[in-house]
């Protein structure tokens, strides 16, 4: 009875134990797996926490009052971000192209390329449409007459240029007199300012990367030299990328501290600011992800959850070339895309493609139209439409670089520019969306023809492997038509056969008679 009763308390006790071992697994399974969460995406969580914090400490150091050195004592540590960001731009760029077009096949470069301008230049113009689309049906500048910069306490913005000589201006820039001065002036509107022409070094970088390639054994050395300082590049960009929470929840602060009458403005402003907003939302949340998800047929949303990071930094600093950085490795790490693709577009895509800007640019144009009564004829929308698409191209990937472009637009349909100052009023808020909008074009545009590269390898291999089966085939057929082949032979060679076979018997014979004797 006692073995029994043991037996039967040691079963319970087995089946309880069971259920206890199992709880504490899976809590131990849970934990491990929310660390392993945080861990992974610590960066992540701590620059949109980095967003909030400033927006927070920036509404509160705003009721204090800061005198204008205490201001620019507040933003120090997101000037350093910002300066951080735009001082490895420079090797980033021209080391990455290099490397990026010296390790692609020309044809495949030439191919690779096409497809790329194809893809900036159809959504930059699905994007001005869209653009266009929503300024005539929200009417942002109807009703909006009174509105002036004396009531708002704008200054004027003045413009003393032609269409003509800005898109002049933009070859200038892609064919820079001086490669050194490049890196820190360019040419808008005929005269050299200050400010990098990443245009001019793009073009050099990847035809000296396409020159290297042509140079065979002799340009590997400086081949392998730029993918070395690329590297060290990057590794650079690993240890900013920790600074980025810090910078950015200053950056952030600091701007809310420096509004003036904002609320004035957002209203004075609201349709326009909305309009924007909204397209950037429709082309960013809808328009992108569609296009990738017809070229690749794999979940966008999923490619885009990797890059949350770039977009706050983009958010933050309203600069595409400053999240170039953290683009390029959120991209090849967190998106598997190869190193040789992101390399190679992504700079061009932080110069080129500007989906966000040309819907801004578009609803300004419109709306300034609206704010003066005029009424704009098909003509004058097409001129909207293609202007914005082309002069994008040639903005600068900084804070308000688009405002430039908006005063090309305006001047190509014969509308007055000193509403501008307008824009610039409420940019700081629209700029953010703008770039946020504009890398995720560009990080999209590199998972498409990351996509489309590895089909080509599949298919290449593909068709190598069937030549190869193809060349085992014939071989096989040679090889049983020349043992075909030695069976039939001519008449001459068969008497030749005939007397070697009888001078060899006889010889035997003779051997056989020897060796008799």
């Amino acid at each position: 009875m006692e073995e029994k009763k043991s037996e039967i308390n040691g079963h319970a006790g087995h089946k309880c134990s069971l259920p206890t071992v199992s709880i504490k697994s899976e809590k131990k399974s849970c934990k491990d797996t929310c660390a392993g969460f945080f861990k992974r995406n610590l960066l992540v969580i701590m620059t949109v926490s980095g967003v909030l914090v400033g927006v927070g400490l920036g509404m509160m150091v705003r009721n204090m009052n800061l005198t204008r050195a205490q201001m620019t004592y507040f933003a120090f540590p997101g000037e350093m971000l910002l300066r951080m960001l735009k001082m490895i731009i420079l090797p980033l760029v021209v080391c990455s192209l290099i490397s990026g077009a010296a390790s692609l096949d020309t044809r495949s470069l030439g191919k690779l390329g096409g497809i790329a301008v194809s893809y900036f230049l159809v959504t930059t113009l699905i994007a001005s449409s869209i653009g266009v689309a929503l300024a005539f049906i929200i009417k942002p500048g109807v009703g909006a007459g009174a509105l002036n910069t004396n009531n708002l306490g704008l200054e004027g913005v003045s413009n003393n240029k032609e269409t003509a000589d800005s898109f002049l201006d933009l070859a200038r820039n892609l064919f820079p007199s001086n490669l050194v001065a490049a890196a820190f002036r360019s040419v808008p509107f005929g005269t050299d300012t200050d400010g990098m022409n990443i245009l001019g070094l793009v073009l050099f970088a990847m035809v000296f990367g396409v020159a290297l390639r042509k140079l065979g054994a002799e340009g590997e050395e400086l081949i392998r030299f730029f993918n070395a300082f690329n590297e060290a590049t990057m590794v650079l960009v690993s240890w900013i990328m920790w600074y980025v929470p810090f910078g950015i929840m200053f950056l952030v602060g600091s701007k809310i501290v420096e509004m003036e009458d904002v609320v004035l403005l957002v209203t004075s402003l609201g349709k326009y600011i909305f309009a924007s907003i909204l397209g950037h939302i429709i082309h960013g949340c809808i328009i992108l992800p569609l296009i990738y998800f017809g070229f690749t047929r794999t979940n966008p949303y999923s490619f885009l959850s990797g890059l949350i990071t770039p977009f706050t930094t983009a958010f933050a600093t309203c600069s595409s070339s400053a999240t170039l950085p953290t683009m390029m490795k959120c991209v090849e790490e967190n998106n598997g895309v190869d190193k040789r693709i992101s390399r190679f577009i992504l700079p061009i895509g932080a110069t080129v493609n500007m989906d966000g800007a040309a819907i801004f640019q578009c609803v300004a144009a419109v709306f300034i139209a609206q704010l003066n009564n005029v009424h704009l004829n098909a003509g004058q929308i097409f001129t909207i439409l293609v202007t914005a698409t082309a002069s994008s191209v040639g903005a600068a990937g900084i804070p308000a670089g688009g405002i430039i472009t908006i005063a090309i637009i305006l001047e190509a349909i014969g509308l007055p520019t000193h509403d501008l100052s307008l824009m610039l009023a409420v940019d700081w808020i629209v700029d953010r969306t703008t770039t946020v909008v504009n890398v995720e074009g560009d990080a999209l545009g590199a998972g498409i023809l990351h996509h489309i590269n590895e089909q080509e390898m599949k298919k290449q291999k593909h068709q190598q492997e069937h030549q190869e089966e193809q060349e085992l085939l014939e071989v096989k057929v040679e090889v049983v038509a020349n043992v075909k082949a030695e069976e039939e032979t001519s008449p001459l060679v068969t008497h030749q056969n005939q007397e070697e076979n009888s001078s060899r018997e006889t010889l035997n014979d003779k051997d056989g008679v020897e060796s008799v004797l």
